[in-house]
């Protein structure tokens, strides 16, 4: 059971802008702040203000788009003097608007443009305004290899003058952006402990059954990640890296000539594919062929984001011919309804830890045990 020890007095009444793109998390979120603090005030858990316990911390926005696609965000009721916590889904590709008559299907830079028409419409009045990017903003071009942009420096730069005073994001691709604004708190955070948990939940044999289970990095740049997750569980890992073909681009990348594989025999055993996020998914689903051609038994994913941005109908192949068992991916960017009702997708739940998030940094209290799942995934396996 978590230790609640907040200050008495609160940085500023909380507000919660929950744009349209992630409209869905953000009521999520708010249920918990409810019943959290409820719960806290009637079991005198902690000394709340009265004017913190709220029916509703959220603050509506209206994200207008005229016909010609320029547009604009009207805050319908006053943040002034309030703690504010803009929560913004850049991934999101479901949100729509007309322009010149044309449905138009709304992209990363639209939804960071909204983000920042809400910070113009709060107009300073706001006491400190926070930005949660689930999904970092332009997070894949962080760094410059030849004479191309670099978007993601930029982007936080911006929100830097803008007045934000902390940027919140989840399993950013290369934390070390972090460096284009040293002024102000940038925060990665890791859903490795909700992933488990959710996994203990609907496959517990695998936390359980150790020596028949292996971790497998799909590249060397979820190594790191990798070797997190079979410490933390006391179990093997593998890796397989990808061998590509400089000589030539397609789609902006250098295709893949072969997956080799570096680790201990995975014959017989349990596999968890893990890697921060899964865009059309052709890698996971390379290495799970890999994987069955070494004679795997079960194969697993979990990833921090799962976009499918090729659709799922090969990941529902996969699922028929007995290649993956299950996909495990947060809700922390937009799942498509015939994503969520796949019998091999698992949605991990973070509404609960992000309201927990947003209450300590009301009260101005430590996330630290937040950033950091060991403890809370060690109590969790001596259950199992």
């Amino acid at each position: 059971m978590e230790n609640i020890h907040f200050s008495k007095i609160p940085f500023g009444q909380l507000a919660i802008i929950a744009l349209d793109n992630c409209r869905e998390l953000g009521e999520k979120i708010n249920r918990h702040l409810v019943e959290r603090r409820t719960k806290a005030q009637d079991g005198k858990q902690t000394d709340y203000y009265m004017d913190e316990i709220k029916s509703s911390y959220l603050v509506p926005v209206d994200c207008v788009r005229f016909s010609n696609g320029e547009g604009k965000a009207v805050l319908t009721e006053t943040v002034r003097g309030k703690d504010i916590y803009i929560i913004s889904d850049v991934g999101n590709y479901s949100c729509t608007y007309k322009m010149f008559g044309i449905t138009t299907h709304m992209g990363p830079d639209e939804h960071f443009q909204d983000i920042k028409r809400t910070i113009s419409a709060i107009a300073g009045k706001g006491r400190r305004i926070t930005v949660i990017m689930p999904l970092l903003y332009a997070g894949r071009q962080h760094k410059r290899r030849s004479r191309e942009s670099l978007d993601c420096a930029i982007a936080l730069q911006e929100l830097e003058r803008l007045g934000v005073e902390n940027i919140i994001t989840f399993d950013a691709h290369d934390p070390r952006v972090q460096n284009a604004v040293p002024l102000i708190d940038f925060q990665t955070i890791h859903p490795t402990y909700d992933i488990i948990k959710t996994i203990h939940e609907h496959e517990s044999h695998l936390l359980t059954d150790r020596e028949n289970t292996m971790i497998i990095s799909p590249d060397t740049g979820a190594m790191d990640r990798a070797i997190y997750y079979a410490s933390v569980l006391g179990i093997d890992v593998g890796l397989f890296y990808k061998r590509r073909d400089y000589t030539r681009l397609v789609n902006g990348k250098n295709p893949i000539v072969q997956h080799e594989y570096m680790g201990a025999d995975v014959e017989g055993k349990s596999v968890i594919i893990v890697d921060d996020m899964a865009a059309s998914g052709e890698s996971i689903i390379e290495i799970a062929k890999e994987l069955k051609a070494r004679k795997a038994k079960n194969i697993y994913a979990a990833v921090t984001f799962g976009l499918f941005t090729e659709g799922v109908d090969e990941f529902n192949k996969c699922y028929e011919q007995g290649l993956i068992q299950r996909f495990f991916s947060t809700n922390l960017t937009y799942i498509p309804d015939n994503v969520k009702n796949a019998e091999w997708f698992v949605e991990v739940d973070m509404s609960r830890f992000m309201a927990i998030l947003i209450d300590r940094l009301n009260h101005d209290e430590s996330i630290s045990s937040l950033l950091t799942a060991t403890e809370k995934i060690k109590e969790l396996l001596k259950s199992c």
